[in-house]
């Protein structure tokens, strides 16, 4: 790219980050930039936001394992996909709580409880609901996801003092039919709108290396940005293969296509916090460092996510004092 073409971007991308909304060409543009180049202007947008030393570090617990009626091809959860993942009823109060105490002795600041649902009934969210309060009790930030809401669940949710929803907008509105059909990328944007509505944070983000083109990629960080308002969280996914699932036998995306997604993510939504989700078990040190001087400033801390495996936390523990980087 000429020096000319790199300061149009440079000023195109200081203006978006000041409230335009964004146009798949404009994060095409951004993916489009030498790496190099891509990763200082997101650091320069990352320093005018947030500590460029500082992670925040989550833990995800699954309270309800497998069974769900979704067809996700990406999930070992979904009821559709002969996996190895067992169903299992909803954990007791008391095992969550201990996760979550266990969780923050570690050095976790936020507890993710998850449940694999197309959405929660009334007496599940009840129960739910119970394990918000004690974690809220804690002192730790509360996230959960739970699938689709109905009318009335996001305010419950509130009161008990949640604060964030997770739901993933998984990936492009284009592309989505190939990966899920069982419910439309419309319904997703209708749960957040819900959550946003209650006064809860959005946490929201993707999935790639599912099989889509770098515009679905540029066109689904655009849908997250646009949003009335952006997502508090971006979880950024690489695709964990997992065997029994249609994506099972997907190739490994680029490395560094990954690294331009997190720079792509941090540069469109300058305050939110994108965190590295799935697949960091496969990355190595020295690509999560680059994550990181990409924007990503949180992930998710601990051995497991919901069902697929996660760096140690004494691994982790190292990478930190390694880079001199502090925990959030």
């Amino acid at each position: 790219m000429q020096a000319s073409s790199l300061a149009a971007v440079s000023c195109d991308t200081k203006s978006a980050t000041n409230g335009r909304r964004w146009a798949v060409e404009d994060v095409l543009a951004l993916y489009d930039m030498p790496l190099m180049d891509l990763i200082w202007r997101a650091q320069e947008v990352h320093r005018e936001h947030f500590d460029p030393n500082a992670i925040q570090r989550s833990t995800l617990l699954s309270v309800k394992t497998g069974g769900c009626s979704e067809d996700c091809s990406y999930c070992s959860q979904s009821a559709r996909y002969e996996t190895d993942t067992a169903r299992e009823r909803l954990m007791p109060l008391d095992e969550v709580v201990a996760a979550a105490k266990a969780a923050k002795d570690k050095g976790a600041s936020r507890f993710c409880m998850g449940a694999a649902w197309k959405g929660p009934k009334d007496n599940d969210l009840d129960r739910v609901l119970d394990m918000v309060r004690e974690v809220k009790a804690l002192g730790m930030q509360t996230c959960v996801t739970l699938g689709m809401l109905k009318e009335g669940q996001a305010e419950k949710l509130k009161e008990a003092g949640l604060d964030y929803y997770n739901h993933n907008l998984d990936t492009d509105k284009e592309f989505y039919g190939q990966v899920i059909k069982t419910h439309t990328h419309d319904d997703r944007l209708d749960t957040l709108d819900q959550v946003r509505d209650a006064g809860i944070n959005v946490c929201s983000g993707g999935i790639i290396g599912m099989g889509e083109s770098r515009k679905n990629r540029a066109a689904l960080i655009v849908q997250l940005a646009n949003l009335p308002k952006p997502p508090e969280s971006v979880p950024i996914n690489n695709l964990v293969p997992i065997p029994g699932t249609p994506l099972a036998d997907n190739p490994r995306l680029d490395p560094f296509e990954f690294v331009r997604t997190i720079a792509a993510a941090r540069i469109t939504m300058p305050t939110s916090w994108v965190r590295l989700s799935a697949g960091r078990q496969e990355m190595s040190d020295e690509l999560q460092a680059l994550c990181f001087l990409a924007g990503a400033n949180s992930m998710f801390y601990g051995d497991f996510l919901l069902t697929t495996g996660n760096p140690d936390i004494e691994r982790d523990d190292a990478l930190f004092a390694r880079l001199g980087i502090k925990a959030v």
